[in-house]
């Protein structure tokens, strides 16, 4: 696990070795233990070739150090991620003639590469982004994995690319445009993330998940070689009993392939099911202890600790827990809109970086840790799943004008603890599937942010829903952008971003191909049937983990952030929002704003979300001194 920085230069515009360095560095959070660069010309002089590397050494922590280059010159690469299928490559590899230096995934990745060219990213079971120099083609390509579980941030310009896994080092390379773009602002609103390619720096886009792109010639092309099997696979398993059979196995396999470590490691314990089902399956693999860490808050209802402590006592995990004081979260607020390189869309995002930082320094310390995100996204989780079963029911039933005029105004007046059930409302009177999606994460609608913006906003990205028409159910549909859009832009965004911060590695295994590829097969009933959804998950860990794990109530990694925002941060927020300091009370209409702060302070209203959306674009602005 790493962090990679370089770029393709004009040989006019070409930059010295310390450049490459200082840039580089800045990522020093993400690999404290090693650090490397390569600097390069291509055979005609006309680009320069700069690679940089910060190394969290995990797998042959002695002989894996990058830019690695081949013994022959051909190759060379800077890798962040893992490669958990590896040591089966490597063996196919051998057999066909491959020789290895290392015992290292790079190594191999490399020599997929030279075997099998373009066509190796879609043998790679693991999260990778990687930069790969072939000098014989003088060709650059870049990778990224098939769920977007790690970064490639590109920018181009006049045959010239940059690309790192964070955004800092490309707006501080020399001469570089902060100009934000504005129209991400509005799918900020809107989503509370920013959809990609997009970025908030018109100069900057995302690699998008499952893409790779090749640089040659002054020109880069960017194709698609996976996409989420939800999209083009019919279910056909018709018994309960071997979907969980199919499961157990397919799980068993993920969580096993990502304990391969040479470094310590542990595992991110919340106290629910999903990583419950982790910690419980990796005690399967582990002749020693697990190492588990827990966060929570004092707030009652707000913690999950109890819980946590329930799992580690059961499988006699070396248990941490950390609690969150509102100080300590502030002093952590900055940095981490930082390295996120955007507003921090999730309050969640914060108590997962002051963890990390906890699991990498404290005398339990590990450097790697199995996490159970993406477990509602594939199985089934959320409620909204449940009620986008039902919701074109409801659409039948109720004409669009009966909503809109009665029943959209009587949700709207809701008082301040029915925020759930408003969102529900909303959704179900929804008739278009991309603003529809929108409702559910709980940000403003169209007409409410262009109304709060003063301005129309642009349309969707064309590419939001490529597969929409060809997916069998709205539940699936749902599922299939989750996977898409809300996972690789914001919650496993978070994941690495903020648990990059603090120096720890997470790996996922419910965003395993193989495990995706088998759920597909399920139909809607397997997964969201019964009580609380993820129905088979449920039914594959009922005879492992407590029934009070089990049959318990879902409920999310909560922050207090709005018992905050009317308590310790009551005048920050004024600052924030509502001075004349305040950058977006300047690029959103102040009077809405004022109201929506007034409203949640006299607790009239839940605007915590909205809030909070606004407050961590003020902090990023501030923090990246951006242009608009």
């Amino acid at each position: 696990m790493c962090g990679i920085f370089g770029w393709v230069l004009a040989a006019a515009k070409h930059q010295n070795r310390d450049t490459l360095i200082g840039l580089t560095d800045l990522m020093s959070h993400r690999g404290p233990d090693a650090s490397g660069y390569w600097l390069h010309q291509t055979s005609d002089e006309r680009y320069q070739i700069g690679f940089g590397h910060r190394r969290l050494s995990i797998i042959d922590i002695g002989g894996g150090a990058q830019p690695m280059a081949t013994e022959d010159g051909r190759f060379n690469l800077v890798f962040n991620g893992e490669i958990y299928n590896y040591l089966e490559l490597r063996k196919e590899l051998v057999a066909l003639g491959h020789h290895f230096r290392t015992d290292s995934d790079t190594e191999v990745l490399i020599e997929a590469y030279r075997a099998w060219q373009l066509d190796a990213v879609r043998r790679l079971r693991g999260m990778f982004a990687f930069a790969l120099w072939d000098d014989a083609e003088q060709r650059l390509v870049l990778a990224r994995d098939a769920f977007g579980k790690k970064p490639l941030f590109l920018a181009e310009a006049q045959g010239a690319v940059l690309f790192g896994s964070e955004i800092e080092p490309l707006v501080q390379f020399p001469g570089f445009s902060r100009a934000l773009d504005s129209d991400a602002i509005g799918h900020y609103l809107l989503n509370r993330y920013v959809p990609g390619p997009s970025t908030f720096f018109q100069s900057v886009k995302k690699l998008q998940p499952g893409h790779c792109a090749v640089w040659q010639n002054g020109m880069l092309k960017s194709t698609r070689y996976y996409t989420p099997p939800f999209a083009t696979t019919v279910p056909d398993v018709k018994d309960f009993n071997s979907a969980i059979r199919l499961f157990e196995g397919a799980f068993d396999e993920a969580v096993r392939i990502r304990m391969r470590s040479d470094a310590p490691y542990g595992a991110y314990l919340s106290g629910g099911i999903d990583s419950s089902a982790v910690v419980a399956t990796m005690v399967k693999h582990s002749t020693e202890p697990v190492r588990t860490f827990s966060v929570g808050f004092r707030e009652t209802g707000y913690s999950e600790l109890d819980h946590a402590r329930v799992i580690a006592g059961q499988f006699g995990t070396i248990h941490n827990d950390l609690i969150v004081e509102p100080s300590a979260f502030m002093d952590h607020w900055s940095t981490a809109a930082l390295r996120r390189g955007a507003p921090v869309s999730e309050a969640s995002d914060i108590p997962i970086f002051m963890l990390s930082e906890m699991a990498s320094r404290s005398s339990r310390s590990v450097k790697m840790v199995l996490t159970g995100e993406g477990a509602d996204e594939l199985m089934g989780g959320y409620p909204k799943y449940r009620a986008e079963r039902w919701i074109g029911l409801y659409q039948w039933l109720i004409p669009h004008l009966l909503h809109e005029r009665l029943i959209h105004p009587l949700v709207r007046s809701l008082p301040y603890g029915m925020r759930r059930a408003k969102i529900v409302a909303l959704a179900a009177g929804e008739r278009d599937l991309a603003n529809r999606m929108r409702v559910w994460f709980g940000g403003l609608s169209v007409g409410e942010s262009e109304a709060m913006l003063g301005r129309l906003l642009s349309a969707t990205p064309p590419d939001l829903f490529p597969y929409s028409s060809q997916i069998g159910s709205s539940l699936r549909r749902t599922l299939f952008f989750d996977q898409t859009s809300w996972l690789p832009d914001n919650l496993l965004e978070r994941g690495d971003r903020m648990m990059m911060a603090g120096s720890i590695e997470g790996r996922m295994p419910f965003m395993d191909t193989v495990l995706a590829g088998v759920v597909a097969r399920f139909p809607d009933d397997f997964l969201t049937g019964g009580k609380g959804g993820k129905r088979v998950l449920r039914a594959a860990m009922d005879k492992i983990l407590p029934s009070e794990i089990i049959r318990r109530k879902k409920i999310g990694f909560r922050v207090p952030i709005g018992e905050w925002f009317r308590g310790p941060y009551r005048e920050f927020l004024r600052d924030m929002l509502v001075s004349e300091t305040s950058a977006v009370a300047q690029m959103v209409r102040g009077d809405r704003l004022r109201q929506l702060v007034t409203e949640h302070l006299d607790a009239r209203q839940n605007h915590e979300r909205l809030l909070w959306s606004f407050v961590n674009l003020e902090i990023f602005v501030r923090a990246f001194r951006v242009a608009s």
